[in-house]
């Protein structure tokens, strides 16, 4: 970003997100300083910037969870639209490297430009980079990539770096054979929280939604929604509470069957699970 002028001694740029100032005059003329002068504290260019710093970084974060969104949902994007937010760092950077698939369902590439044409590049499994036109594509949730072990060595060998958690999320595959009428999960349930508040916080920190007595999150398997949810104590109760079963709602509300949750649903379901309990108090001398 360039340099603006604040007063007639120091200039001020965003330099990493933070605001960043430098002598305009004397010896020390264009050296950065390591710490902003007093005598810009106040100034209403400085407050300028942090107020866009501010809008940056809710940029950055709104690119980054709309990605997510995306790969959680199974719902295609027009290429179209990634052509045009390609430009933006901030959707730049979130999209940079995330494994897409065009019109060949086995045809899976990790994105490297999006050109204003329309066309994509990839570095198919091959590590030859091609260019793809489909109308649309889709960011395939891991547990959907047949041979992911083989996904994930290709990726290291090239250094791919994903913003979003894609191929390096952690997975549950849905066990066969499930009752038909069994409806919860309890392999994380009864770990052990000081206050439901912190229980309440840790999920919210995670970035899931608490609605009454649950932590929440919506998933989509190319499909009408679902909602896994994962019991954490009533709403006004504060002292100790434990986290109870998993499990699944479709958009009306009503409970699903575990045998017909989709294989997204099931693993961000227990991902969720796994990653709340994951926080919980664990006495001396009991077993983890």
């Amino acid at each position: 970003m360039a340099w603006l002028a604040a007063g007639e001694a120091y200039e001020i740029a965003l330099v990493e997100g933070r605001v960043a100032a430098r002598a305009a005059t004397g010896r020390a003329a264009g050296r950065q300083l390591k710490t902003l002068p007093k005598a810009l504290k106040d100034h209403p260019e400085v407050d300028r910037l942090r107020r866009l710093a501010a809008w940056l970084d809710r940029h950055e974060a709104t690119c980054l969870a709309q990605v997510d969104s995306w790969m959680v949902s199974s719902l295609p994007v027009p290429t179209e639209l990634l052509a045009r937010v390609w430009p933006d760092e901030a959707w730049r950077s979130a999209l940079r490297d995330v494994a897409v698939v065009g019109d060949d369902p086995d045809d899976v590439g990790f994105l490297r430009d999006a050109t204003a044409s329309g066309e994509l590049k990839v570095v198919n499994l091959d590590g030859e980079t091609v260019r793809l036109s489909p109308r649309t594509v889709t960011l395939p949730h891991p547990v959907l990539l047949p041979d992911l072990d083989d996904v994930r060595e290709f990726a290291a060998e090239l250094g791919i770096v994903q913003r979003v958690e894609q191929i390096h999320r952690a997975t549950w595959q849905k066990p066969a054979g499930l009752s038909a009428t069994a409806t919860e999960v309890r392999d994380y349930a009864g770990g052990v929280f000081p206050t439901r508040f912190g229980l309440a916080a840790r999920a919210t920190g995670l970035g899931y939604r608490v609605s009454g007595g649950y932590a929440t999150c919506k998933v989509r398997d190319a499909g009408p929604g679902t909602e896994a949810a994962v019991w954490i104590g009533e709403p006004y109760y504060e002292d100790e509470t434990t986290t109870g079963a998993l499990n699944w709602h479709d958009e009306d509300g009503r409970t699903v069957p575990l045998a017909q949750v989709g294989p997204v649903a099931w693993s961000e379901g227990m991902r969720m699970a796994a990653a709340l309990y994951a926080g919980r108090t664990i006495e001396e001398g009991r077993n983890a």
